[in-house]
């Protein structure tokens, strides 16, 4: 028979060990207790990942989505980009980024093709909009902006289209921000 001893102070001996290395991990979680405020904030190092990436300020946006598309969609409709009976909010809908639904309406303009159909090819969303008549191999899945436009006007050069539309969105945002 074994000694009951031994196995006892081995098990005495793991405990006590995991103990202390419990111990040793509690600090470096920061202050606690009264002045456990005071004392975080005058830490010059945040625990959380997503604050120590820097922001771009250009990527800051003046003001939230809603706010630009109030103030584009006079400027739209009078260049005749947009219906006069449609807002921006409406027809971007479907979009999850408005520069996208900018270079849309841009190059649907520019081409003369149907911003339904368009919208529908580049987002893959079908929205109560006819889009039977619209020539897309798949509309279920979202497409490029450049192939959305090959598909419904062959004959265009559709990069050289994709890209002055969205040089157009990128100015219309520049124009909004100030």
């Amino acid at each position: 028979m074994k000694n009951p001893l031994f196995a006892g102070s081995i098990l005495l001996f793991g405990a006590s060990i995991s103990f202390t290395l419990g111990a040793a991990r509690v600090p470096a979680q920061g202050p606690a207790g009264s002045g456990a405020a005071a004392a975080a904030q005058g830490s010059s190092h945040s625990i959380n990942p997503l604050k120590w990436a820097k922001k771009d300020p250009k990527s800051e946006s003046p003001g939230t989505r809603t706010d630009v598309e109030k103030k584009l969609t006079p400027a739209l409709q009078a260049q005749g980009v947009l219906p006069a009976n449609v807002t921006l909010t409406h027809a971007c809908a479907p979009f999850t980024a408005l520069d996208a639904c900018l270079a849309a309406l841009h190059a649907s303009h520019n081409l003369g093709v149907d911003f339904n159909c368009l919208r529908a090819g580049v987002t893959g969303v079908h929205t109560s909009a006819d889009v039977s008549g619209c020539k897309l191999a798949d509309g279920d899945k979202s497409q490029s902006l450049h192939k959305a436009i090959h598909q419904l006007k062959p004959g265009a050069d559709a990069k050289q289209s994709a890209h002055d539309a969205e040089q157009q969105a990128k100015d219309d945002l520049q124009a909004v921000s100030g």
